[in-house]
């Protein structure tokens, strides 16, 4: 039996990899995006009482209305938009299958789709099982998005354009410039935008999140893949959600209705109920900018130069005064030498560039990161 090339090439998630790496040498997961404490009590109860009120059965295809509604309500007024909750707003499994689904809705054999590299590692692989193929454009040396390559590496060809702001992996967020630019750039060469905003509610310093929402040009050709599972540390729920208008929507939703079709029902419920309180997600930012300011703090006494973060729960670093190693070596090394994971930016480029950069997740609890702190700062000085 011979099966097709499509992803085969791929192997396994740098995610996966270095997570069985961390857990085999009992090193701290600073790789993985995930939490390692516990959600809101309050969410979790409602999950429970959800399933004991006997919300198991299949929820609507496009999602529970009272939860769609809630996202509805939520973005118009955070953006400005006018997402209907019946017509503009599908309940995804998860912010994957939602970039996923939008990628297969709009693109097809023989378009191009550019990401921004570093991207993350699930836009190429989506892109290609859609037949379509992925033109990575690299970001500048301070990761802030280099428009005139993007003008350069359009073709008659090019069908979509996949952003993601906050930035997985850099940490940064794109600007109102950015989004002008892009806007009048999907507007001139007729594109399809993929938005994946999973870290809305994660921008310090003062600073806005820009969503595709909330420019009406730019959202009228726009999928914009939101995240739960970011947003409340319950990544294992895998609760996300896609608002497009209309007609983007009718062709997200014949895709999504033979995928995965409908998404876990308590969790549905329990997010509807609990989006009735706008404070979790509106202290967010708070949160993880302390986390984010201690972490900092203690990175900046050892030999690792930190690079900005202004947004997502990731920290990344230049190592080069540490070691000459490539990245996926030098992460390896600490892991199995140092006992702190994390994450190679290499991974994230077709054709990685000669850069010595590793990334950190900091949405662990603080005496995770104090400990991972001081083996980092034991082992580099």
């Amino acid at each position: 039996m011979k099966f097709p090339a499509k992803l085969l090439d791929k192997g396994t998630t740098i995610f996966t990899v270095m997570s069985a790496l961390a857990a085999e040498h009992g090193a701290i997961n600073l790789g993985q995006g995930f939490p390692d404490f516990g959600a809101d009590e309050r969410l979790l109860r409602l999950l429970g009482e959800a399933a004991l009120a006997g919300h198991n059965q299949y929820p609507p295809m496009t999602g529970l209305p009272a939860l769609r509604q809630a996202i509805a309500a939520k973005t118009n007024a955070l953006y400005g938009s006018h997402y209907d909750a019946d017509t503009d707003i599908t309940v995804t499994a998860g912010g994957t299958q939602s970039l996923y689904t939008a990628l297969q809705a709009c693109v097809g054999a023989g378009d191009e789709v550019i990401i921004l590299e570093p991207s993350y590692d699930s836009y190429e692989p989506s892109i290609r099982a859609a037949g379509a193929s992925a033109i990575g454009v690299p970001m500048t040396a301070e990761y802030r998005i280099d428009w005139d390559r993007v003008r350069a590496s359009l073709t008659p060809r090019t069908r979509a354009l996949v952003i993601n702001t906050p930035h997985n992996p850099s940490g940064r967020i794109a600007t109102h410039e950015d989004m002008l630019t892009l806007q009048a750039l999907a507007e001139q060469h007729d594109l399809f935008v993929v938005s994946d905003e999973v870290y809305e509610h994660m921008v310090y310093d003062g600073a806005r999140h820009h969503s595709v929402a909330a420019y009406p040009q730019l959202a009228a050709r726009s999928f914009l893949c939101g995240s739960f599972g970011k947003t409340f540390h319950v990544t294992g729920w895998k609760i996300g959600y896609v608002a497009a208008p209309q007609k983007l929507t009718a062709a997200f939703r014949a895709f999504h209705q033979f995928t995965v079709f409908t998404v876990f029902s308590p969790a549905q419920h329990a997010l509807a109920a609990y989006l009735a309180d706008p404070a979790p997600w509106q202290g967010l930012s708070a949160f993880y900018q302390a986390k984010r300011d201690t972490f900092r703090t203690a990175l900046a006494a050892t030999p690792l130069k930190l690079l900005p973060c202004d947004g997502t729960y990731f920290q990344t670093v230049d190592y080069s005064a540490v070691s000459s190693l490539p990245e996926a070596d030098f992460a390896r090394w600490l892991t199995t030498e140092v006992g702190v994971a994390a994450i190679p930016l290499s991974v994230f480029y077709q054709q990685p560039l000669d850069r010595r950069h590793v990334r950190f997740c900091f949405a662990k609890k603080d005496e995770t990161l104090a400990t991972a702190i001081g083996r980092l700062q034991k082992a580099l000085g």
